[in-house]
Order: structure tokens, then sequence, then C-alpha cells
């Protein structure tokens, strides 16, 4: 019934609709009962409702109709804000999280029935009869004329994809929609008996955006969301149009409710893809459509107070596949531009400074300054909001503190902070993990911190910034922090470290053990943390996307994470080298600095050679040995400094290029990986320079053992 994009655009929204439900839950625990985020949620709530039944996905249909009876009976004031009424709204959110999943496939067979009486379990403490002046009038009325039904969900029209992307397709610059109505006898009578028992008739004039393409699907959402509040008598064009989307820039109902204007533009505009609402009040007296004052004739909404995407910026839907697509291209205009580059300084070294040179230099410069700016634009159109990573992870925390029987107060900041999407994918996990040994580790029981002097909550604070080209995350907390003594003891137990190690080893080297494989100072295994796994995962995480991470911590004060990650992972600055006839490329992130040495200062350990920098003895990697290459080292030798985490290494090379921007590619299927190389790049004279895959060289140099080595000799 419904093609694979219209499917797409509706997990699409579904996922923005249930990370609203999130976000506002948790302020509805922190907060009470706010009439605004109530509100918030229930709207959220009968969108998933609506969208779900049109698409036909029934039990998450059934279990946000439960949903939205209950926040309708928190909006009335009849239940009050819980902490496990909280809990039990979470598992519903928990559950439609499941059922999106039953959709693609990721599950099957979800049960709803056990949350679902959960939810009726709270609602019938509430039970009792409504007054009467709160009944529809359809019943009273039916008499009169047969009101209009909301187009059937089974028989909406689906023609190109599915509603909800008004945060995609924006209502831009649009004329409201209005029209002239003509009301029949026998609607104007309804109308005449609704005002002697307290209604009001209004005309609803509701434009719909210009990129809504499935039209039938909004008129049914705005008919349900009507019908909340009072009966449709009324619509033009007449229903059985509506329901097969059968309509131009919007349509027209009469609506009879107690609701006043405002309220029903309100609820209208509140519906993604509306993009205008004139609500004009009825008067038959005189049979004429009395405009009303200027402040309700034409109530638009506040731009504060309208809902997200309705801001009038005019946007598209893009498929990441082609921004990946043009990042590559954008990538070798980059190398054509660094070999044109290379082309203008042979150029003007052959010929000189006439007209014709400068021309070529113009011409260059020119290129080299769009190049620039497309490069740019393109990797801004690949930049994700840290937004979409650091939403999913108050629950977490929240979760986790009820668990543990802690209190604690969570807060980020920078949320607005974008980076590329391919480096949003894989900064999650370490995140999550970094928080998870906050809540375990690091913060206190609130009777322990109240009895240490510190607020009974604790603080977490998650922030995102830039910093020069690179983006900057921090996770502090003011918990136990990190005791140096204790984590030496537990490294002695492990076996990891002698009793003479331990105590030759700096604090500093004695932190840095939390990223050995295996190492963890919980003194118990929990589901949470314990098992020694985590912090070493943490780091090559992060490492592999040309990040790094490092910590401070004060024992009774608490613990900061430092994590630096680059804007891209396409483009990089790299430090340009010679081997024998060949270019090498370091990543700059890894080179931490270049040295000139004699040959009279290598010293060996064993059969190892190392060099002694500033009284921190470093193993020595020969480039050439590595990569079976014929050296032309002549003389002094120019060693580059490569750091990983907290392990450095020199590699010896045989002359220093300078800094250059490169285009990584891949080295392909054919070759795979190569032991020493994790990619390659074009040069400016169109020759491949071979990118060296740091990491590995630093991990594998066996600093540990040099250390140990150096440490018996010494």
């Amino acid at each position: 019934m419904f093609t694979e994009e219209e499917i797409a655009v509706f997990l699409e929204e579904l996922e923005e609709k249930l990370q609203v439900i999130n976000d506002n839950v948790l302020l509805l625990e922190r907060n009470g009962g706010s009439p605004e985020v109530i509100q918030e949620i229930f709207r959220a709530a009968h969108t998933i409702k609506g969208s779900s039944a049109v698409m036909g996905y029934e039990k998450m249909s059934t279990l946000t109709h439960e949903i939205e009876n209950l926040f309708d009976r928190l909006r009335r004031g009849e239940m009050d804000v819980t902490e496990s009424l909280v809990d039990t709204l979470f598992e519903a959110l928990d559950t439609l999280k499941l059922l999106k999943d039953e959709i693609t496939g990721k599950t099957q067979d979800i049960d709803i029935s056990s949350v679902i009486a959960k939810l009726r379990q709270y609602m019938q403490t509430c039970e009792a009869a409504e007054p009467a002046g709160s009944r529809g009038v359809a019943g009273d009325l039916a008499h009169a004329a047969e009101p209009v039904s909301p187009p059937p969900a089974d028989q909406v029209a689906a023609t190109a994809a599915f509603p909800g992307a008004s945060a995609m397709v924006s209502t831009g610059e649009y004329q409201p929609y209005r029209t002239v109505l003509e009301l029949e006898d026998a609607v104007k009578e309804v109308v005449r008996e609704a005002e002697v028992r307290g209604f009001q008739a209004y005309q609803v004039d509701i434009g719909i955006d210009q990129g809504c393409q499935m039209k039938g699907v909004r008129a049914f959402l705005i008919f349900e969301t009507l019908q909340q509040i009072g009966e449709i008598i009324k619509s033009v064009p007449p229903a059985e149009d509506l329901q097969e989307g059968k309509y131009e820039q919007g349509f027209t109902v009469v609506l009879l409710t107690k609701e006043d204007a405002g309220e029903v533009h309100d609820l209208v505009f509140s519906i993604a893809e509306v993009s205008s609402v004139e609500v004009r009040p009825i008067k038959l007296r005189v049979w004429e459509q009395t405009p009303a004052p200027d402040a309700a004739a034409r109530q638009q909404v506040k731009k504060e107070a309208a809902p997200p995407g309705k801001d009038n910026i005019k946007t598209v839907r893009v498929d990441v596949q082609k921004l990946d697509t043009l990042m590559n291209l954008v990538g070798e205009l980059v190398i054509d531009r660094t070999r044109l580059d290379r082309f203008v300084e042979v150029f003007e070294s052959r010929y000189g400074s006439d007209d014709l040179v400068e021309n070529i230099v113009e011409i260059s410069n020119h290129l080299g300054q769009v190049t620039n700016d497309l490069q740019e634009e393109i990797m801004k159109a690949r930049m994700l909001p840290v937004a979409h990573v650091f939403n999913r992870l108050p629950r977490m925390v929240r979760d986790l503190a009820h668990k543990m029987g802690k209190e604690i107060d969570f807060i980020i900041e920078g949320r607005e902070t974008e980076l590329d999407r391919n480096v949003i994918e894989v900064i999650g996990d370490p995140l999550i993990h970094l928080l998870r040994n906050a809540v375990d580790h690091g913060i206190e029981p609130p009777e322990e911190r109240v009895r240490l002097g510190k607020p009974r909550s604790g603080r977490l604070l998650l922030k995102a910034a830039y910093v020069e080209s690179h983006i900057v995350i921090t996770l502090s907390d003011d918990g136990r922090g990190m005791d140096p003594d204790k984590i030496r003891q537990k490294a002695i137990e492990k076996g990891l470290m002698t009793p003479e190690q331990a105590a030759r080893a700096s604090d500093r080297e004695i932190l840095d053990l939390i990223f050995t494989p295996g190492f963890s100072t919980a003194g118990t295994v929990s589901d949470v943390s314990g098992r020694g796994v985590g912090m070493d995962i943490v780091r090559n995480q992060i490492e592999q996307i040309n990040g790094s991470v490092e910590f401070t911590t004060a024992p009774g004060r608490g613990t900061t994470f430092t994590i630096k990650l680059p804007l891209t992972l396409a483009i990089i600055r790299a430090l340009m080298v010679t081997l024998g006839d060949h270019v090498y490329a370091f990543p700059l992130t890894n080179v931490l600095e270049t040295l000139t040495l004699k040959p009279g200062e290598i010293r060996r350990v064993r059969h190892a050679e190392v060099i002694v920098v500033r009284g921190q003895v470093l193993p020595l990697v020969r480039l050439a040995h590595l990569f079976q290459e014929k050296s032309k080292e002549e003389g002094k030798l120019s060693v580059v400094i490569l750091g990983s985490g907290d392990k450095k290494v020199g590699v010896v090379v045989d002359r220093l290029i300078g800094e250059q921007e490169i285009v990584i590619k891949s080295l392909g299927g054919y070759l795979g990986q190569v032991p020493g190389l994790s990619g390659a790049t074009i040069l400016g004279d169109g020759k491949v320079a071979l990118i060296v895959d740091a990491r590995g060289i630093v991990k594998d140099a066996g600093v540990e053992e040099i250390i140990y080595e150096v440490s018996r000799a010494g």
C-alpha cells in the first residue's frame, strides 16, 4: 500500500515525535504538571496516533491512543504527576520504540497488553462522570443536520510521501487560504440551535503547504484534531474529496465548539504542514460572516510560540548518499586545485612574470577560493547538531540514577554545535560509556554527599563547543574523582605492574591505566560497569576518527573527560615526508613534534633502537624497515614523534616536506588492509602519497616493553 519512501518519511517523523515525548516527560518529572509540557506531549502522541492509523500500524495507534487519553486527564487536572506514573510513561515510550523496530524488521510480535493495562489502571483511579455540559453537540443536534465525518484512515489516498516533513518543507511565502462560504438552510438551523446551547460557530480556513504530498492524510489529522473540541458540520470541498486529497491550497470547515477562536487556531496550527489558519465567527442574524477584530480575525502565531518547523525557511530533503557523492567530487576538486597550484609554481619559475603568467595565477587563485567555499558549504550540508546524540542521554542518566538510588542534575550545553554526520555516528557509544561510569563510579549516593558537605544532588555537565578547527566535548562530574593510590593497588593485584614498577610510576602514568584492556577499579560487577571493558574501547573508537580523549581528576572533587574531534573525516591536515622516491603523509592529529638527530644519539635496548627526548625514553621505528624501502638517509636524521593516547614513538624518515591539506582515499577492496597504512591521497603533481597508520605504528612499537627494560637497566 505504501512505498518504501513513504514508510521512511513516516519513520523519520515518528523518531522526531518520540524524542519530543521523551524530552517533555523528563521535563514533566522535573517541573511537575506544566500545562505547556502536557500539551506538547498530548499533541505529539496525537500525531503519532493519527499517522500510524493511516499507515495501518494498529498496535502503535492503540497504544498512543491510551497515552493520549491519560494526558487528556492530566491536562484537565484530574490526575497528578507521580514518579510511578513517569516510570509507566517511559515504559510506554520504550514500547513505542520497539514497535518502531517492529516496522523496520529489527523485532517482531511486540506485546502491548501489559503497558496498556498499566496506563488504564492509572486512569481508572480518576474515573468520574463527565459534567453534562461537556458533551459534544452531535447527539443534541443530530436531527438538524448530519455532522461531517473525518476521512476514514483506511480510505485515505496516499500519493507520494508521508506527511509530517514540516521541518523539511516549511511554509515559505504564502497567501493565507480564504474562501467565501454559503450555508444551506439545514446547516443554518444547526448553527442557531448550537448558539442557544452556548456553542459558537466558526468558519475555519486552513491553508496547506504547497509541498504537502499526502493531502488526504493531512485532512484526516485536521478533522480528527478539531473533533476533540467540537463538531464539524460542513466542509468545502466535501469530505469525500478531502479523503482523496482532491483540493488545492487548502479547505474550509464549519466548526461548532465552546472553545474560543484562539484555542481553535492554535490547535490546528500545531499540525505539521499547515501553512495558515483563519478563524472567523459565523453570525446568522444578518447572515454574514462578520470579520472579527484585527487581533482575532487573523490570529497569526507569535514566532516564539510557533511549533518547530513553522519558521519561514525553505528547505528540501536530500538523501545522504547524494551528500557523500558531492563530498567525493569536492575532494577531487581539492586534488585538482593542489595540482593547479603546483603547475602555476612551475609556470612562474619557467616563464617569469609576464601577463600570461599573471592571468594564470589570477585564475588559479580564484578557482582555489571557489573550491574552498564549495568545500566549506558541502561540509556544512553534511553537518548535524550534536543534539542528535545528546538528546538520547538524559533519559539514560535518569534511569541509571533511579536504579542506583542517586540524585543527579544532568546539564547539557552546546546542543546546537554541529559535527559531520559520520563523526556523529561514532561518538554515541563512547559518550554512553563515560556517562555510565560517571553515574556508577563518580557520583556518590545522596547520604554520602551530604556527609562530605556536598549538595545532595550530584552534578553532571556535558558540553560541546568549537575550538579552532575541532569540536571539543567535555564531560565533568563533581563526584569522587580517581585515587591514584587505589588504581596503583589494583594494578599490582591484577599483575599489570610489579610493586617496584608501581612505586616508580608517576600519578599520571597510574591514572592512564584506566585505558588498559580489562582494567577496572569496581569492587563488584554489575550490569552497568565493573567488567573492565570500555575505557580502552572508548579511546580506540575516538582515535579511529582521528580524535583524542584526555582526562583530569582530583580525589573528592570529580573528573573531567575531554574529547577532541575533527569537523570532518574526508579532508585532513597532514605532515608530508619523503622516504626514498616516495611521499608519505602523517595525520597531524598524531604528530606531536619533529626532531633532527645525529646517528650517535640513538641508543639500543636489547635489540631495539630508542632515543631520549627531554628525559623520556621513546622507541625508534625506521619507516624504511617498516615498508621495506631503500632509505636516502645522509648525516642527520629527520624524526617524527607520533603519539596515540599516552604512548609515543619516534619515526625516522628521509626528509620533511611540510604540512598540506589532503583528501583521504580508501586503498580499495583489492589491496584491503595493509599494515602500517590507513589510506592514500593524490598530490599536486598527480602522484599518489600513502597515508601512514600512526596509531598502528605506536601500538606495535612495544612502548611498555622498552620502558620496562630501561627501568630494569637503570
